[in-house]
């Protein structure tokens, strides 16, 4: 598989990233599931009826790749609701937003001490992926570059530009610490060329680190965040499929991922609010918000004033590769970036028709994958030829869709196709 440096220019639309950031008031109720993390679910360790305050342990953690999970507000547990896959912490705020008493600040003074306190913030890949931050650092393998994505390239999201502006002594007290205790050769902070604040602030913070430390500036393409492709961009070391990045020596962390955790090593506090960004055709004033865990989206929208039009599809995350909201009531999640209200004009879907044989899809593919043979392959159900055409590297980034002038819904068919490949896997004793 060979990596590239090709993606697309999509617009920015970030109108939100120069608006001052709005804190929400105290949700009357946050629904916090336990399974917002990749990997094992959190477990409930309250009950009904109990009091909590901000920072009370709720949920501990379920497996290895699992995390714990915090109150959001303070009050009390007035509900567990029990799902197939998870459960839901009900909490119903008292209003007034107190702190747990026992939040104090980790010592850290080993490896071990400095994971555990990874482990302990409750923190997760907050640029969506979700995946628990301390896995990362864990084992002893050593890590010959440390990538801080700031990248933000999915169109209207600016949550992590609000980090990169306000919160860098946070990220400073992250890094420090971790390049401490855990062995690092290079930090290097990938952001793209189009946050010309944002590189000022990374700039000035990466000079009071006494560390090999570089701010590489990169182009504003689409999907420049992408962990692989922003590793290439960074290291040009290439991340085989079924692969980590740390089996070729690097660890990618978000940057507000790294804030948190210079949060929690400064006070002890867990991560138990997020800032997101909501925007989209349908909202009356677009802002990044700063809300508890658990608040219902409808309560984020209500704050930027409202709709303005009837929302049409509602997205948690970017427009690229974000995932549909059911329900305006369904919760802000920890590795919630964004919420985009779409009006009837961005929703819009367009017609499909036939595969004209163009080659774009190939073209912009930054892992040179060509979407049109894979989607060939799936409606013939050929397995061997999918794997030939390793489905499995696409990382639906969305690319192919955005290019296509037949309008064909190219990632969707590859995700099906990696359901196959792996529901296939499972009947051959594979799995």
């Amino acid at each position: 598989m060979a990596f590239s440096l090709h993606g697309v220019h999509v617009p920015h639309r970030k109108n939100t990233a120069t608006k001052p950031v709005l804190t929400l008031d105290t949700p009357k109720m946050v629904t916090i599931p336990t399974n917002m993390n990749i990997g094992a679910p959190a477990k409930p360790i309250v009950k009904v009826g109990d009091l909590v305050k901000i920072g009370t342990k709720i949920a501990e953690v379920g497996g290895y790749v699992s995390s714990p999970i915090f109150a959001s507000v303070s009050g009390k547990v007035s509900k567990i609701l029990e799902g197939e896959k998870c459960s839901k912490i009900v909490i119903e705020s008292d209003g007034l937003m107190e702190y747990d008493e026992s939040i104090k600040a980790p010592v850290i003074d080993s490896k071990e001490s400095l994971i555990n306190a990874i482990k302990e913030s409750g923190v997760v890949g907050l640029g969506g992926a979700g995946f628990p931050t301390f896995v990362k650092f864990d084992g002893d393998k050593k890590i010959d570059e440390l990538i801080v994505n700031c990248a933000e390239c999915e169109p209207y999201i600016t949550s992590d530009s609000y980090t990169m502006r306000e919160r860098t002594d946070d990220i400073k007290v992250a890094l420090e610490t971790i390049v401490k205790y855990r062995e690092v050769g290079k930090i290097i902070i990938g952001i793209e060329s189009n946050k010309k604040a944002e590189i000022l602030s990374m700039k000035k913070m990466a000079d009071q680190i006494d560390f090999d430390i570089e701010v590489r500036v990169l182009p504003s393409v689409y999907p420049q965040g992408g962990e692989k492709v922003l590793i290439y961009n960074t290291t040009r070391k290439e991340v085989p499929v079924g692969k980590l990045p740390i089996d070729v020596g690097v660890v990618v962390v978000n940057c507000t991922t790294l804030a948190v955790i210079g949060e929690y090593i400064k006070t002890g506090k867990p991560l138990t609010s997020k800032c997101v960004t909501v925007a989209g055709g349908a909202v009356k004033d677009p802002h990044n918000v700063i809300a508890p865990i658990g608040t219902p989206v409808s309560e984020l929208i209500d704050a930027c004033g409202g709709l303005v039009t009837e929302p049409k599809k509602v997205i948690y995350g970017g427009p690229m590769m974000g995932v549909t909201v059911a329900d305006i009531n369904e919760p802000i999640l920890k590795n919630s970036n964004a919420v985009l209200v779409l009006d009837k004009k961005e929703a819009k879907m367009p017609k499909t028709t036939n595969c004209i044989r163009c080659g774009r899809c190939a073209t912009v593919c930054p892992f040179r994958l060509i979407p049109a043979a894979i989607q060939h392959a799936y409606e013939k159900k050929d397995v061997e030829k999918l794997k030939v055409f390793s489905v499995n590297a696409c990382m639906e980034c969305g690319t192919c869709n955005y290019v296509c002038p037949a309008n064909r819904q190219l990632v969707q068919t590859n995700k099906l196709a990696k359901a196959l490949l792996k529901e296939e896997g499972k009947e051959e004793g594979n799995e």
